[in-house]
């Protein structure tokens, strides 16, 4: 699938089948995050690779928002460092940058940021000095996807008017 098409079809997705991720897609995903351009090329994040059920379960039960993760293939925990001041404009480029390689395999993905903060340190041994950002869940859909997204018309007004006969 190409870049735009997978921007264009990828959806949130919370309900996920049984079916386990293979290797080499974790690997790509994560490869993906690494590779994301950060402020000042700081690459200050660090990666929490979740794929046994025991830790899934774990997680699921340190959130507020994402208990839905239980049943994910596997989940990435992305930690950044808050000195940037752009680490959350970072997290938020490597979630969706992981997101959209994932669905390059088929594989759909949902974030959550609600978090029992001192469970999560505890229970992940994630370092004081280290923002819990986003979490984000992966695995295959329990469902066919539409592709189609539900989304306002686009503001053809804000464009030069050579170019809103293209959209």
């Amino acid at each position: 699938m190409d870049a735009y098409q997978c921007i264009a079809t990828k959806l949130d997705q919370r309900e996920f089948t049984s079916r386990t991720v293979p290797t080499e897609v974790k690997l790509k995903v994560l490869e993906s995050a690494r590779l994301t351009g950060s402020g000042m090329n700081s690459q200050h994040w660090r990666f929490i690779l979740i794929q046994n059920h025991s830790n899934l379960r774990r997680l699921a039960e340190a959130s507020t928002t994402g208990t839905w993760v239980e049943n994910c293939s596997f989940a990435v925990i992305v930690l950044t460092n808050p000195k940037h001041g752009f680490h959350m404009i970072d997290a938020g480029r490597v979630a969706q940058d992981m997101q959209i390689a994932a669905w390059n395999y088929g594989v759909t993905s949902c974030v959550f940021t609600g978090i029992r903060e001192e469970r999560f340190r505890k229970d992940f041994n994630i370092p004081k000095d280290l923002n819990i950002s986003i979490i984000v869940g992966f695995g295959y859909p329990d469902r066919k996807l539409s592709g189609k997204k539900n989304r306002k018309a686009s503001q053809r007004t804000c464009l030069p008017r050579n170019l809103r006969k293209h959209i």
